[in-house]
């Protein structure tokens, strides 16, 4: 398979292939690898049906022409089913396309397929859909991460050139890290949420999986722009990120306590430490600098995010669409045993922990105090991002982790995100690149995260550490 776009529109534009024969490539490998369960529908006809009208286009090309793409399971896609992973979403039928569908099709991309992912986007290591777990293809008893384990592994197994994730503690960039591909967790705000089923409204942002940081960028410079379906989508002009070039040295900080965290795969600091001494050597500057709030990521990300999903999922009753128990008999009914039976156990446990840190009597004590910890998150971040162009860290705490390894332990499941909850929390982009390995062949990806609304730089510094 071709690493690059580019290198597909070359041998396209030489005749040494067509969309078609491209189509049935990846339509020959979703067939192989049926077992890592990515898929939970492939669009095969309506897909060649496409390449064979691409294959006849000899003007007027998009960007993003020849791209096969895969959709995670939270997008919505006219006339096509769309879940969430859910059962009680099951079998519902999309009215509309999001933004990024519509951007994606004007572009000239194809869309092969929806992509398995954890209920409701609510998941590290994609164990918690109701359509079962999704593999590792590096090692199929572990798991790919998650909650976009399906789009990561898609592209880690070549079932698709590049694949759209969803993005809310690190949903896109600890997956990547897992399966050694790139992700990216665009600024919030960049990328149009309009026709994104909601876990928590002001962490959720798309993004896209690809084996190259150039693939990143272009495929952003589709999505990326003003929505009129969004009032927090960004109005600011979209540069041409893949054309963006870093020159000069980097000024990169380390978080304290980030890099000599307690929970730390010994092999993951390591190989983080391998490669600050690289860039150091390099002539980048590379300093650690002081940072208080660590060990609150974890708990006011959570505090916050489960707030936001116990509002953005009470629509989901019996009443309006989707699943509606049986064995209701009356209103009161309907909305318990729909709800009940129709969502799985992890999101009833956040819905749970949503409405009672909402509730009267816990408001003050929890999600007001979260509310202040995260302004006070943010104004750290500015802080040293006034200082430095970049922070660096591991992209996870460890390696891909055998399936049902943490299943009993939701804590210790949570703090596989402690890395990646503070892009989301603060707003700024953030990259997971695969540049290194542990002494069993498993990818480990190191973050990188810049300021808001600086992801041309962040495309470009990462091009270079991937060269």
């Amino acid at each position: 398979m071709y690493k690059t776009l580019t290198d597909i529109r070359s041998a396209l534009d030489s005749g040494q292939t067509t969309i078609t024969d491209l189509v049935t490539k990846y339509l020959a490998n979703i067939d192989a690898n049926k077992n890592l369960n990515a898929f939970l529908e492939v669009y095969g006809d309506e897909a060649l049906k496409r390449a064979g009208e691409l294959d006849q286009k000899t003007k007027a090309k998009g960007k993003l022409y020849g791209l096969v793409i895969g959709i995670k399971d939270n997008i919505c896609y006219t006339g096509h089913k769309v879940s969430a992973g859910s059962k009680i979403l099951e079998g519902f039928q999309s009215i509309y396309s999001a933004t990024v569908v519509e951007r994606l099709l004007a572009a000239d991309a194809i869309i092969i397929g929806r992509l398995n992912c954890d209920e409701f986007a609510m998941g590290s290591s994609n164990e918690n859909s109701a359509y079962g777990p999704v593999l590792n293809a590096l090692d199929n008893a572990r798991v790919p991460g998650g909650s976009s384990g399906g789009s990561a592994v898609a592209v880690q197994a070549h079932m698709c050139h590049a694949s759209l994730g969803s993005d809310t503690g690190g949903s896109i960039r600890q997956p990547a890290s897992f399966c050694g591909v790139v992700g990216y967790k665009p600024t919030y705000g960049r990328v149009s949420r309009y026709g994104l089923i909601a876990y928590a409204s002001s962490f959720d942002q798309i993004g896209p999986f690809s084996h190259s940081v150039e693939d990143t960028a272009l495929i952003m410079e589709v999505l990326a722009g003003a929505d009129d379906f969004d009032s927090t989508a960004s109005s600011k002009p979209v540069p041409l990120y893949s054309a963006e070039k870093f020159e000069g040295k980097a000024k990169i900080a380390i978080l304290k306590n980030t890099v000599d965290h307690s929970g730390i795969n010994p092999e993951v600091r390591a190989e983080t430490e391998k490669v600050i001494a690289k860039l150091r050597s390099e002539g980048h500057t590379v300093e650690e600098v002081d940072f208080s709030l660590t060990d609150y990521l974890i708990p006011v990300y959570y505090v916050l995010s489960t707030a936001e999903a116990s509002s953005n999922l009470a629509r989901f009753d019996g009443v309006h669409y989707g699943y509606r128990s049986p064995r209701s008999t009356d209103m009161d009914s309907v909305y318990k045993l729909s709800r009940t039976e129709g969502f799985g156990k992890e999101v009833k446990n956040r819905i749970m922990l949503g409405t009672f840190v909402l509730s009267a009597g816990y408001y003050d004590a929890y999600y007001s105090r979260a509310q202040k910890v995260r302004r006070m998150l943010s104004e750290q971040i500015s802080a040293i991002f006034k200082k430095y162009d970049f922070i660096l860290m591991p992209t996870a705490p460890s390696v891909a982790f055998k399936l049902g390894e943490k299943t009993s332990d939701p804590t210790e499941m949570y703090l596989a995100d402690i890395y990646t909850v503070l892009a989301n929390l603060v707003g700024t982009p953030a990259i997971s690149l695969p540049l290194a390995k542990n002494s069993e062949g498993l990818p480990i990806g190191i973050q990188l995260m810049a300021e808001k609304h600086a992801d041309a730089k962040l495309f470009a510094f990462s091009r270079t550490l991937m060269n």
